[in-house]
């Protein structure tokens, strides 16, 4: 296409992201430097081409999925945040105390309020994370807490209902068995195949203790998969241009919404709704991007709203936040780091304290 043509769309797309309507060619003539009649043939010849739509016959146009793909792949420039905006952006994140938990929580809230959009935030499971520690608590008749903790990090608990009362002998058995054929192995290797031998292995106790072993192994597969948390869904509950149904279904299956979380992108990654069948909101758009933590991806945020969002504001928005998880997430990686090689200092310096003393 000419440049009149395509700075004829670009105008098509920001003026009814702007005012939600149809749009004619005399709203046009502000955006660009052309009669009224020049416009208006612009405009049949991009309809011809599938960028753009007619709803009414004696109404202005809207752009296609065609359209908002071609504006958003070359024809948008992105908005740059004041410095008003980013200390705003600061302000809605927690002061000092940065557990990545809060910080992430916070950054969501922030875009949702922001955006008016619903908002997603997944957050990745490291890889080569292994079972540290297996524990069981009693905490009733029959009744027991299982707690399970990774080499990452990861804590998971489940309470268990047995059908019999376990005995000290059985308890410690469980205890032992567990730290000799359980703990070191990396979560993402207990397949149902390994499950079946460890049952095996367990002979008579199995019996007893099936649900706990079930457990754990349950537990590794949550660990394993991609969390995703879901924030301001009610925001497009108002919204006419989205289903309600479809919405409501689509926010209900994060397994869903974990297939349309691509980790092969980097920078800002912008899905609509036709371009992929696990969408199944119509007519809207999945705006996400990255955040790391030592150098690997640790999670993913973004924006599900509808298909005529203001990506030109959105998307600085989401690259701000984040770039600043990244940089605390690493910033706090480093303080970590020293404080671990301060302290192995002074174990070493007390160390030949003492054989000086001796």
């Amino acid at each position: 296409m000419d440049d009149r043509k395509l700075r004829i769309l670009a105008a098509v797309v920001d003026e009814y992201i702007r005012t939600g309507e149809p749009v004619g060619s005399k709203a046009i003539m502000s955006y660009v430097n052309a009669s009224s009649a020049t416009i208006r043939n612009e405009m049949a010849e991009l309809e011809k081409q599938g960028y753009l739509e007619q709803p009414h016959t004696s109404a202005g146009r809207v752009p296609t999925h065609s359209g908002y793909r071609l504006y958003i792949d070359r024809l948008m420039q992105t908005e740059t945040l004041s410095a008003e905006e980013k200390r705003r952006l600061d302000s809605m994140l927690p002061e000092n105390e940065y557990s990545e938990e809060r910080l992430i929580k916070s950054a969501s809230n922030a875009l949702a309020e922001l955006t008016s959009c619903a908002v997603f935030v997944s957050s990745e499971n490291p890889k080569f994370s292994v079972i540290s520690k297996v524990e069981v608590i009693p905490t009733g008749k029959r009744l027991y807490v299982l707690l399970m903790i990774t080499s990452s990090g990861k804590i998971k608990n489940r309470t268990c209902r047995l059908e019999l009362e376990l005995t000290n002998e059985q308890l410690d058995f469980f205890t032992s068995f567990v730290k000799q054929n359980l703990e070191g192995v990396p979560v993402d290797v207990l397949s149902d195949e390994m499950l079946n031998k460890i049952e095996t292995a367990m002979g008579t106790y199995l019996i007893a203790m099936s649900p706990l072993v079930q457990s754990i192994f349950d537990m590794s597969k949550e660990i394993t998969e991609r969390e995703i948390d879901v924030r301001g869904a009610k925001n497009l509950l108002e919204c006419k241009e989205i289903d309600q149904h479809e919405l409501v279904a689509f926010m209900d299956n994060s397994e869903e919404l974990r297939k349309l979380v691509d980790d092969s992108f980097s920078g800002i990654h912008v899905l609509l709704s036709d371009e992929d069948d696990n969408f199944m909101i119509g007519n809207s758009s999945l705006v996400s991007s990255n955040f790391y933590k030592d150098g690997e991806v640790a999670g993913h945020l973004g924006v599900i709203g509808p298909m005529r969002i203001d990506y030109k504001k959105i998307i600085p928005y989401i690259e701000y936040l984040t770039g600043k998880i990244t940089e605390i997430l690493s910033t706090e990686t480093k303080e970590t780091q020293e404080e671990n090689d301060t302290f192995d200092t002074d174990l070493s310096n007390n160390d030949s304290d003492s054989e000086g003393d001796i």
